[in-house]
């Protein structure tokens, strides 16, 4: 075997923190589990365990820089063939052989946990898999959170911009009212915590993760807190001015066209988009509403329009600026 403070890349002089954190890299990384089947991902991690046991136990690690033992953790001069020790771990807690020249016998002492002539197996497992429970060296098991879930969930247009609650029915049956913040955006998640899956070994529940989708809206587009609407208008509104009703969130209001209106005028109405909300952050107001005008023709013929059009003289050019 090789010099163990190569195999685990640490120094003669590392702490016991430099070497616990290089075997718990170098063993997590070569993994047997994490390299199926390969044979030398399996031998490069029994050498990882090898080389742990003894600059990892802190007796051993002073016999072996004294001299007095070897890389395999024999008495220097100790010929392992002439006691039948022909490698291998016996209770390699990786399993599996392994281990050049390296002969473990577990046995049990006062309830002090496997050991191996000083070595610990609890030593290898608390680092790898995070501590280990009371006597006989066994693990116990660690509080382990449950995992989330993922809900998609849609909601109105009116129910994004001003909030509410909505019913929601979990993955177990259970109903739960959700609240629905002012102002929510396309994609914006809301966590509903404890309501996912259980932990295990008295962890925590999961959460479940509702992502947000904003249904279309017949006419309202949205534009940060603004919102956008095509104001369809007749010829009559547009030429003559006058009032017209204009829906809104809040119901409809009465908008002021000028008289000689065009099509793709934009009027404002204040305050009636998104209202302010906390998530908009950096004190954002209440958005406005943006009406484009569109002028519309009937739809069925209208015989004083057409009259009416044959016999206007039309004295302007509405295409002039195209040329």
């Amino acid at each position: 075997m090789r010099d163990p403070y190569k195999v685990l890349g640490v120094s003669k002089t590392a702490s016991e923190a430099e070497i616990k954190k290089a075997f718990r890299t170098l063993a997590k990384k070569h993994h047997p589990d994490a390299h199926g089947d390969d044979p030398n991902a399996q031998k490069r991690f029994q050498e990882i365990g090898a080389a742990y046991g003894i600059v990892g136990d802190k007796e051993k690690r002073a016999k072996y820089d004294r001299g007095e033992i070897d890389e395999a953790g024999n008495p220097r001069g100790f010929d392992p063939r002439a006691h039948g020790a022909g490698g291998g771990f016996e209770g390699n807690p990786f399993g599996g052989g392994g281990g050049q020249n390296q002969h473990f016998r577990w046995s049990s002492r006062g309830g002090g946990g496997d050991t191996a002539e000083g070595f610990r197996a609890e030593d290898i497992f608390a680092d790898l898999f995070g501590g280990l429970g009371g006597g006989g060296g066994r693990r116990r098991p660690q509080a382990r959170k449950g995992d989330d879930l993922s809900i998609a969930v849609t909601v109105s247009f009116a129910e994004a911009a001003n909030g509410g609650t909505r019913r929601i029915t979990l993955p177990d049956g259970k109903a739960v009212d959700v609240r629905i913040p002012v102002g929510l955006k396309e994609g914006q998640q809301i966590r509903l915590r404890g309501q996912g899956m259980p932990g295990s070994h008295g962890g925590p529940n999961g959460d479940i993760l509702l992502a947000v989708s904003v249904a279309p809206h017949p006419y309202f587009t949205r534009d940060g807190n603004n919102i956008r609407m095509d104001l369809p208008v007749t010829l009559k509104e547009a030429v003559l001015g006058g009032k017209v009703p204009v829906p809104t969130l809040d119901g409809s209001v009465s908008l002021n066209i000028p008289a000689g209106s065009n099509s793709g005028a934009v009027l404002r109405l204040k305050g009636k988009g998104i209202p302010a909300h906390s998530s908009s952050g950096g004190g954002e107001s209440t958005g406005d509403l943006y009406v484009r005008l569109v002028i519309s023709l009937p739809e069925k013929p209208d015989a004083a329009l057409k009259s009416f059009a044959e016999s206007w003289k039309a004295d302007y050019d509405p295409r002039s600026k195209l040329r």
